[in-house]
């Protein structure tokens, strides 16, 4: 997927209304699941109340983070608060995964102990909303995503989908118990979705490590880069390139070379260019970069200065 064309203030304000959104969402099946739960004590709608619980949490930090993620550099935080997201979704798949853990223990309880659940049919009709006002937001989540890459954004949106499915099950459970008597398949479901939250949390921790440990872009954003830095001839090469995301923003970093008999303030106003041609693709990009005589500068770069490039 290519970068998209966005500041990180076209960003922001993307982010920003979707963190909305998911707060909103989750309010609201907070309030449905809980009145369905008490009416009923479905141990799958119990599950799915207590997935959302947490799923307003984690909403109501990412909301928060997207916001400090896109504050510009400070004196104490020179390269931004970008990282900011990546710990918002670090905050995420702790929750999914010990609201994985009760629901699971929970449903082990329903399963050595059924019982029977009431009001089946307004539990079915709470799922059937929540699964419709769930797609809704996923669906805007993923726009968002798909324009900003926002990795606090991706990690709700992950968060969703799973409630997506566990949503389905818990339909599935509550239908058995009611209308067939199955009261197992009710736990049962429970104890899938437990499952399901437990590998989604495994899924945004993954997300979320990457942009903490500095991870390459993608092979396709590195090969646009290089064909952007590259596009004058007199620019003859580039090695030491490093890349990195961080929230809204695209860290690069990449040592030119140009003729040994380039004058200096030729190769700067070629390095100029090749920025101004980087940010009309990546506009949230912070460059540095470096200009070195081709075929007679001496190795340089500090610690990683002599690291094979990949």
């Amino acid at each position: 997927m290519s970068a998209p064309a966005l500041t990180a203030a076209e960003s922001l304000v993307l982010t920003r209304r979707v963190t909305a959104l998911s707060v909103g969402v989750a309010a609201v099946l907070i309030a449905i699941k809980g009145a369905a739960w008490l009416a009923g004590h479905s141990v799958a709608m119990l599950a799915s109340l207590a997935d959302s619980g947490l799923d307003l949490v984690a909403s109501l930090v990412t909301f928060f983070a997207v916001r400090y993620a896109a504050a510009p550099p400070d004196a104490e935080h020179r390269f931004g608060h970008g990282k900011a997201e990546a710990f918002s979704s670090l905050t995420q798949a702790g929750l999914v995964f010990a609201s994985g853990a009760l629901i699971g223990q929970e449903a082990i309880r329903g399963l050595l102990h059924p019982r029977p659940i009431a009001a089946e049919g307004l539990g079915i009709g709470v799922m059937v909303v929540s699964i419709l006002l769930t797609l809704a937001l996923i669906r805007a989540q993923g726009e968002v995503t798909r324009r900003t890459r926002s990795v606090a954004v991706s990690g709700d949106k992950a968060h969703y989908a799973a409630d997506l499915a566990s949503n389905a099950v818990s339909l599935v459970g509550i239908a058995a118990a009611g209308f067939l008597g199955l009261t197992w398949v009710d736990a049962a479901a429970g104890l899938i979705v437990a499952a399901w939250l437990v590998w989604g949390a495994v899924g945004v921790f993954r997300e979320a490590s990457h942009q903490l440990m500095d991870h390459e872009l993608p092979d396709d954003d590195r090969a646009r880069i290089l064909a952007l830095l590259t596009a004058d001839p007199r620019v003859m090469g580039v090695h030491q390139l490093r890349t990195r995301a961080s929230g809204p923003f695209v860290h690069v970093q990449a040592h030119l070379d140009f003729d040994a008999e380039t004058p200096l303030a030729l190769a700067h106003t070629l390095m100029v260019e090749a920025e101004a041609r980087m940010l009309e693709a990546f506009p949230a990009a912070d460059i540095l970069l470096h200009p070195d005589p081709r075929g007679v500068a001496e190795p340089h770069g500090g610690a990683f200065g002599d690291v094979e490039q990949f």
